[in-house]
């Protein structure tokens, strides 16, 4: 009965906030001896094994939108260096580095329509960082995978991209700490960190030259060997799946984890093997359920062909050979008193009413029986506002004298995407973003655990969090507890 009054006296200073007196004994006696160093050693090599046995949920907050005449673009925010330094990068599944702006970069922009603070990352400036050699293991990886080049005149690992909107960047490696937020056994994380290797860009052209929608850098998710999920795989940090939900209304942002989503009605797909880029069988294309006379063919995968999965583009393209029946059944799906016209080359609609009550649903069926459902907003965009009425368009574009399909922002919004690497399959389900989610990361015994993801992008401060999770999980401790002494006892 003693043990049992004591259990409801903590939990009664548990709920109540008021003060409580424990008294604590020495666990090493005053004059043990033990030095400091040893100590830190100690603790060094438990951080490390419990580093080497435990996938860590990573969480990054998501900002932008898909909406082209407003932002076009999501990106997350990152920590980087020793002290660390804030950088805003774009969230590309269709590449495979992170790279940032660096110093003396030559037309790296200034500032940023988008109202974020530019930095550029100084190697000189961080106690962490150091240069990647042509002699380092990552570096061949990273030529193997044509993400670096190596000079045989500086021994130094370089990059250079070149990206489909003709845009592109050049630079060098170096290795330094991400620093980042993120979850094990229930609790939030604020202050760990793990060394990466990334790109510090000193040459930009093309369209990441101009201020409208300048950002620090591209944060690549992809699968080869140089990507940040990849390294922090291969060091036990975190699992081989990252999952998104990017919102889809004025405000944007939306989830970034490293981890997966976890929903009932999730579907996947496998990718094509051994591609560069997030490749799924595309199989055919329905419209109001109709499947359309297009050949096959036209889909399969081999060199520039095939179907990508890409956060980083903006707009969906259909392989040139796929657009036209698309755009004719759609067209011939609403109602003939709709008025069809051109707006800067694309084929738009005055539309007085709600669009879900005229245009059709367009299905994208890929192998395994999963299909990509889009409602008429997930391929329509809302050009500008009349009087009565809206000019809306058509999302679906072409590439000239081209047969690759590009799935970008505009179909990936409001659902959650799972890019599950380690069994080669992508899911997806329709989701409203602005919620919660729950994720799991697989350990090394085989468990899986589950937190509120979602949490971590809203306006609580990150302490505040850990308080939060860590209170209901002793509260539930001595709750547990208690029952048990009440049943011994009795």
């Amino acid at each position: 009965m003693v043990v049992t009054f004591f259990f409801f006296l903590a939990l009664f200073a548990l709920v109540s906030g008021s003060p409580m007196t424990l008294t604590l004994e020495r666990a090493f006696p005053s004059n043990h001896g033990m030095e400091l160093s040893r100590l830190r050693a100690w603790d060094m090599d438990r951080h490390r094994r419990m580093l080497q046995s435990t996938n860590y949920i990573v969480d990054f907050p998501v900002k932008g939108n898909f909406d082209p005449a407003t932002v076009g673009l999501y990106y997350t925010k990152i920590l980087l260096g020793s002290p660390p330094r804030e950088f805003h990068v774009q969230i590309d599944t269709g590449s495979d580095v992170l790279w940032v702006s660096c110093g003396s970069c030559n037309g790296c922009p200034q500032t940023s329509g988008l109202e974020i603070q530019l930095n550029y990352f100084d190697p000189g400036s961080s106690s962490t960082s150091s240069l990647i050699s042509c002699l380092d293991q990552r570096c061949r990886n990273g030529v193997q995978s044509q993400d670096a080049i190596c000079s045989s005149q500086n021994n130094q690992c370089t990059y250079t991209f070149q990206y489909g909107d003709g845009s592109g960047t050049s630079g060098y490696y170096v290795s330094d700490l991400m620093h980042f937020a993120s979850i094990s056994e229930g609790s939030v994380t604020s202050n760990y960190s793990a060394p990466i290797v990334f790109g510090c860009s000193n040459l930009q052209t093309g369209d990441l030259t101009k201020t409208t929608r300048a950002v620090d850098g591209i944060f690549g998710f992809g699968q080869q060997d140089m990507s940040v999920i990849s390294q922090l795989y291969s060091q036990g940090i975190a699992p081989k799946v990252f999952s998104h939900c990017l919102k889809g209304d004025n405000s944007g942002g939306g989830i970034l984890v490293l981890g997966e989503i976890v929903e009932p009605n999730m579907i996947y797909s496998p990718l094509v093997p051994s591609q560069p880029h997030y490749n799924l069988i595309l199989q055919s294309i329905s419209v109001n359920g109709q499947m359309l006379q297009i050949d096959p063919s036209v889909f399969a995968t081999s060199n520039n062909r095939g179907t990508i999965i890409d956060s980083g583009t903006t707009l969906a393209y259909l392989a040139e050979e796929a657009y036209n029946p698309v755009i004719d059944a759609i067209t011939a799906a609403i109602p003939q008193s709709i008025r069809t016209v051109l707006s800067k080359g694309n084929q738009c609609y005055l539309i007085s009413t709600s669009v879900a009550d005229i245009f059709p649903q367009v299905s994208l069926n890929f192998a395994n029986g999963a299909s990509l459902v889009l409602r008429p907003q997930d391929y329509l965009i809302l050009e500008n506002p009349i009087v009565d009425g809206a000019v809306w368009c058509l999302g679906f574009q072409k590439i000239q004298g081209q047969d690759i399909t590009i799935l970008g922002d505009l179909v990936l919004k409001d659902k959650i995407f799972v890019y599950d690497l380690a069994g080669q399959r992508i899911g997806w389900t329709n989701y409203d973003c602005s919620l919660s989610v729950n994720v799991s990361a697989s350990t090394s015994t085989g468990r899986s655990e589950f937190v509120n993801a979602g949490e971590l992008n809203g306006s609580t401060s990150l302490w505040d969090r850990t308080h939060k999770f860590t209170k209901v999980r002793v509260l539930a401790f001595l709750m547990h507890m208690a029952l048990i002494c009440c049943f011994v006892f009795l």
